[in-house]
């Protein structure tokens, strides 16, 4: 499983995360997009050499974040099951040739009869 795709379901989940500039933020997941953006409420913001900073609502973006801490009473057992199993593609069919020219048109570079 992706870690985005676990990311997703820790919808309303109260969780840390340190970003990449050693900024720790504390709040409630509300949403985790495929793009690792972390939506939160109920915040709290910590600077590295500042105070804490409550806010309602934050949005991380997420190629700042270095990692969550989640809570120890959260079941991963459950969180890491897969809902929907991969289909793995179909191979070609012998006999067609797929992947083979590029559309319409001669082939280029094809020696002319010398």
């Amino acid at each position: 499983m992706k870690l985005v795709r676990f990311l997703m379901k820790l919808t309303n989940e109260t969780v840390s995360i340190e970003l990449k500039n050693g900024t720790v933020v504390h709040g409630t997941i509300i949403g985790v997009d495929v793009s690792m953006n972390t939506h939160l409420k109920t915040v709290k913001l910590t600077v590295k050499g500042k105070n804490p900073v409550s806010l309602d609502h934050l949005s991380v973006r997420g190629n700042n974040i270095r990692y969550y801490i989640l809570p120890d009473s959260l079941n991963l057992e459950t969180l890491l099951v897969e809902e929907t199993p991969r289909v793995k593609p179909k191979k070609p069919t012998a006999g067609r040739s797929v992947g083979r020219g590029r559309g319409r048109g001669r082939g280029r570079g094809r020696g002319r009869g010398r």
